[in-house]
């Protein structure tokens, strides 16, 4: 699935510092809640949160509005932006791998949140994260925080992340690459597409800016759960932190399952392919942005 190299920009030195980063903000305002959240509720809050992960969503937050600022550090509502997306995120992780929808054991190479602290606990804590989400983007009065508590609003609810996972559950769904692409752009699409448009509105971005942030975001997003499908096949679990070829043991309709392998590769390099054309104008060199693009697909090489 190679698309280019990453090593114009060395992204795991850049990976890294933004990951230290975001962890950084994330632990900060977790302690901003110690003295007014009941003790076990913030501990099964603070294991997911602070349990790893890509940090995809708040870096590609923060790249956006970089992007726009032409290289100026962003500000706080752009910080607020990246924690807030990491905490619907991991709210979503925790419901997600409850036994109701995945009963999944283990996440980012550790047990699952409900595994820990019990089933009742941990749908508090995922609607604990949910929740401060927008308290943390509406924790000022700068008039963009009301535009970005709203674009979360809608790629988290019923028209995005969650609507995707009710159609990925439904008992009647087609097996049809159509409707596989149109669960993935709601369920995992939607907050990555988010991620971008808060990115460049965090920043003071143009409406074509914001355009072109939101093409891309549908783009990778839809790349990388093609990825993640190939990956749940291909992938030793040791590497990904939780256990493969789940999706096929429970009659999922991945990508590699419907469109088969080799066209599966296809759809994501032509998404990263629309992806870069779509911020040629934002980051008219290559940068962070087209290294997350073609990063994508290739961390499945």
């Amino acid at each position: 699935m190679k698309t280019g190299a990453t090593s114009e920009l060395r992204l795991d030195h850049y990976l890294e510092v933004q990951r230290a980063r975001v962890e950084l903000l994330l632990q900060k305002k977790l302690e901003g809640l110690a003295d007014r959240t009941p003790a076990r509720l913030l501990e099964a809050m603070r294991y997911s949160l602070l349990g790893g992960g890509k940090r995809l969503r708040p870096i590609l937050c923060i790249a956006f509005a970089e992007a726009v600022c032409k290289g100026t550090a962003p500000g706080r509502v752009t910080d607020d932006a990246a924690c807030a997306l990491e905490y619907v995120h991991c709210y979503s992780l925790i419901h997600d791998d409850l036994p109701p929808m995945d009963d999944d054991d283990f996440r980012r190479g550790k047990a699952t949140n409900h595994k820990v602290y019990g089933e009742a606990m941990a749908i508090l804590a995922g609607d604990a994260l949910l929740t401060e989400a927008f308290g943390v983007m509406l924790g000022g009065m700068e008039e963009s925080r009301l535009h970005l508590a709203r674009e979360l609003a809608v790629a988290a609810g019923a028209c995005g992340m969650v609507g995707g996972q009710a159609l990925d559950i439904a008992e009647d769904r087609p097996s049809d690459e159509g409707y596989v692409i149109r669960v993935h752009r709601l369920k995992t699409g939607a907050l990555i597409r988010a991620a971008c448009r808060m990115g460049a509105l965090s920043a003071g971005g143009t409406t074509a800016q914001l355009e072109a942030a939101g093409v891309y975001g549908d783009c990778v997003g839809l790349a990388f759960q093609i990825v993640d499908d190939i990956l749940d096949v291909t992938a030793d679990p040791k590497k990904v932190g939780k256990p493969t070829q789940r999706d096929q043991a429970k009659g999922r309709f991945t990508f590699p399952k419907v469109s088969g392998m080799p066209r599966s590769r296809t759809l994501a390099n032509e998404r990263v392919a629309m992806a870069l054309a779509a911020i040629s104008k934002i980051e008219p060199n290559p940068g962070p942005l087209t290294a997350l693009a073609r990063y994508s697909v290739e961390r499945g090489t």
